[in-house]
């Protein structure tokens, strides 16, 4: 399995479509678009466009936005999941979003899959001078706290967070600057 970031491309259209319909209309973490989203071309070539803008340094974003790198996490030609580096933390990114989020498609996960996609943003920001990052997940989500906790994270805390949509979200930081984060 050779793992890679990919930034959305047009070309890649029919998996990243078949990627977010696996996800039933729900969120999908780290992939820009929200719930009832529907996966159309018009809608993939707007979260093409929406990519590079966030990634354009100094673009003028909405309001409450901040830059932000999005990825597909591609296997060869097929999206399976999604990936979002956020640049800065605003008060809500603090409090629930953090500094990357992700999801892998419901049909690939518990393969290993988010844990290597972690590992080169995680490399990738230490590259652009990250000392650390925040991630957060739901207090309930196993396999997120196994991933986050298996990348170095350390628990800040565990909040309330009705506003969330979820009753609980875990904090973590990871140090990234004295890690070597090899290869898997």
């Amino acid at each position: 399995m050779t793992i890679a970031l990919t930034r959305p491309t047009i070309d890649l259209f029919d998996s990243w479509a078949a990627a977010v319909a696996e996800f039933e209309g729900g969120h999908v973490d780290g992939g820009g678009i929200e719930k009832g989203f529907v996966p159309d071309r018009a809608s993939g070539e707007d979260i093409v466009e929406k990519a590079a803008l966030y990634a354009t340094p100094g673009a003028a974003l909405p309001e409450g936005h901040v830059p932000c790198d999005y990825f597909w996490i591609t296997e060869g030609d097929e999206v399976v999941g999604f990936l979002s580096f956020r640049r800065e933390l605003n008060d809500w990114l603090r409090r629930f979003g953090g500094h990357i989020g992700y999801s892998v498609i419901p049909s690939r996960r518990r393969e290993g899959i988010v844990r290597e996609a972690l590992r080169l943003m995680l490399r990738a920001a230490k590259v652009d001078g990250y000392d650390r990052v925040m991630l957060t997940c739901d207090d309930d989500n196993i396999g997120s706290i196994r991933t986050i906790e298996g990348a170095g994270g350390e628990l800040e805390d565990v909040i309330d967070a009705p506003e969330s949509g979820q009753p609980r979200v875990r904090r973590y930081w990871i140090d990234i600057s004295g890690t070597r984060l090899a290869a898997s």
